[in-house]
């Protein structure tokens, strides 16, 4: 039912279905459409606007955002600024239920960005977050299991709101350990719907400072990106010698913990999904102080 694509990090690059992301759009899409017509705490519809349809329209569009790239393999100069689209349906959402337009920084304080909040800082969370999660990617599990551990800490702190996510949250799950099994990719559909979920249910949940906080590997891995790439020109890329994981050069968190040294796949990946454990949990302690 899915295309294939090989598992260049295995002896003899085995071909693994590709693009099961699909399956955690239409699961989620579904199991928020109910709630939004069930409608059980946590989720009521507020001056006519529902947190649980919100999610679900950002769902879907990072879903097909995603599904576009896998068909088309989109330059990054034109999917980069895609998520501005989906930020459309929250800056409606934070409008209509007022939602603080104040921002929490460890140099200034708190800030309150004003009318600018909804109309820069709403757009400019979703593109960070939806393309920062989508760049670090390429190892099994990788893609999968980090952003499950940030969708845990922000449901432990979102109170009511976290009826949201229970399905969405189960479903990724079994799909995290196929991925890290080696059985499944995501895909770029995966990455980018469940980009889309963490950026869009911040929003909802007013969480967007312990999501910036859980974010912070995945920044410096795009910045890491960024900067090599229109610097010095060049892409990051790890060599797999038939067994492990080496590099020799520092352009991506992977090159960074692989670099000059060998380490299987699974390794790299539980030492980046520590790295975002432990933000998350520094995100966690900062959303239970701001509440």
């Amino acid at each position: 039912m899915f295309p294939k694509a090989p598992d260049i990090h295995k002896p003899n690059k085995p071909l693994i279905p590709n693009g099961l992301g699909i399956v955690y759009v239409i699961a989620s899409t579904t199991y928020l459409f109910l709630l939004y017509y069930f409608q059980p705490a946590g989720v009521d519809a507020v001056n006519n606007v529902s947190g649980a349809l919100t999610l679900a329209v950002c769902v879907l569009f990072g879903g097909f955002m995603g599904l576009l790239d896998d068909w088309m393999d989109l330059r990054w100069r034109y999917k980069a600024f895609f998520p501005l689209i989906a930020a459309l349906p929250l800056i409606t959402l934070a409008i209509r239920l007022g939602l603080r337009t104040s921002l929490a920084t460890v140099l200034f304080g708190t800030v309150d960005f004003g009318v600018a909040y909804y109309f820069g800082i709403i757009p400019l969370i979703v593109t960070i977050t939806t393309n920062t999660v989508n760049q670090l990617g390429g190892l099994n599990g990788l893609e999968t299991v980090c952003p499950a551990i940030i969708i845990t800490g922000l449901m432990f702190v979102a109170g009511e709101r976290a009826i949201l996510l229970y399905v969405p949250l189960v479903v990724w799950l079994l799909l995290a350990f196929l991925n890290f099994r080696g059985r499944i990719f995501v895909g770029n559909t995966g990455s980018f719907a469940i980009g889309m979920t963490l950026s869009a249910f911040a929003i909802i949940s007013d969480l967007k400072t312990s999501l910036i906080i859980a974010l912070l590997p995945y920044v410096l891995n795009s910045s890491l990106i960024l900067l090599t790439y229109f610097i010095l020109r060049r892409r990051a890329a790890v060599f797999f010698d038939g067994e492990r994981l080496s590099s020799d050069h520092i352009r991506s968190l992977v090159t960074l913990i692989t670099y000059k040294r060998r380490l299987t796949e699974r390794q790299v990946v539980v030492y980046i999904s520590l790295l975002v454990m432990a933000s998350t949990a520094v995100a966690v302690f900062v959303g239970l102080l701001v509440v």
